[in-house]
Formats: C-alpha cells, structure tokens, sequence
C-alpha cells in the first residue's frame, strides 16, 4: 500500500519531533537558532540538521567571516544529521511511494509537493504544539525545511513556517528577491 500525504506527515512529524526533542535535551546549555529538515531534489525522507549560537562560535573559531559563511549552511553544522535514530525508519515510507525522478514532469512535480507539504505540515503541528518555544523564545529559533539550491522556495517555507521576527535573519541572508509581507 502506498502511504498518503497523510502517513508521511504523521511520520515526519513523530520523527522529527523525537529527533528535535533530543537534540534540545542533549543540549541544554545551547541557543539554537536554526532547526531545518534537509531533503535532496528528489525529496526523499529527510535529515535533521540545527545550529546553535555556541557551536557557530567554536565551528568560526572568532572569524566574523567564517560565522557568515557557516551560520545557515546545513551541511557544515555539528548538528547535521543529529537524530538519524529516529529519521532513518520513515525513509521507507518515501521510497514506497512514486520516485520523483523517475516521473513525468507534471507528475513529478504533483509528487515533489506532497513530499514537501507532508515535511511543512509536520513541522508546523510541531511548532503549534511549542517545540520552538513560544513567546521570546520562539522568535529566536527559525524552523525550516530545504532543499538545498531552492534559496527562493526555501525562503517561502520560512515565511510560512515562522513568524517573520523569527524568519528575519534566515530571509535577509538567504531569500534571493525581498521577501512579501507575511501574515504570521
């Protein structure tokens, strides 16, 4: 049977709320201000990658330079891939549905949004429900999913996740155009 839009979202979203939720109870002393969920072109299951205030500090080693190139990039955090324990199951369910790169465009496309949707939704009941914080404390945590190489689609899913206070420094370095106002 193939899973719905509806499985993958309830898998991501008890996935990636236990892989997020270890990573904050595991670090405890960390600021995060940055938890994406990555996936490829392809939009397979994806990966949990985060960044914290203090590992950016150790990972730029003092260099403003080497903190603006590393604060949003997914692939250099210490952080990335944090939680395969529990994101590596669902994979399944993506691979047991239609591969994006073996269909039609149009189809192709239909199936790349399903997968993507399935990946917003998750992080947003996960959002509702205050695992980025609520109040202050959520205006300092941008929570996103990416593709990576998709900076304008990427940027859109920002907006939509967050509200705009807490999507601000991720948009200003990463949408390629300004952004539109959000209602959030």
């Amino acid at each position: 049977m193939i899973p719905t839009e509806a499985d993958l979202t309830e898998a991501v979203y008890r996935a990636a709320g236990a892989a997020v939720s270890d990573l904050f109870r595991e670090y405890p002393e960390h600021d995060f201000y940055y938890c994406a969920l990555v996936t490829p072109g392809e939009a397979f299951g994806p990966s949990l990658s985060a960044w914290s205030t203090q590992a950016l500090a150790a990972a730029a080693g003092g260099s403003p330079a080497e903190a603006d190139l590393l604060r949003w990039s997914y692939a250099d955090s210490p952080f990335c891939t944090y939680g395969e324990r529990h994101l590596a199951p669902i994979r399944g369910l993506f691979d047991a549905r239609p591969q994006v790169y073996e269909l039609p465009d149009d189809e192709a496309e239909a199936e790349f949004e399903l997968r993507l949707g399935a990946m917003v939704a998750a992080m947003a009941r996960l959002d509702a429900e205050g695992l980025f914080g609520d109040g202050g404390r959520r205006l300092s945590i941008v929570a996103v999913v990416e593709v990576p190489g998709d900076e304008a689609e990427n940027a859109a899913r920002a907006l939509a996740l967050n509200p705009r206070a807490a999507a601000a420094a991720y948009l200003a370095e990463n949408a390629p155009t300004p952004v539109p106002r959000s209602p959030r």
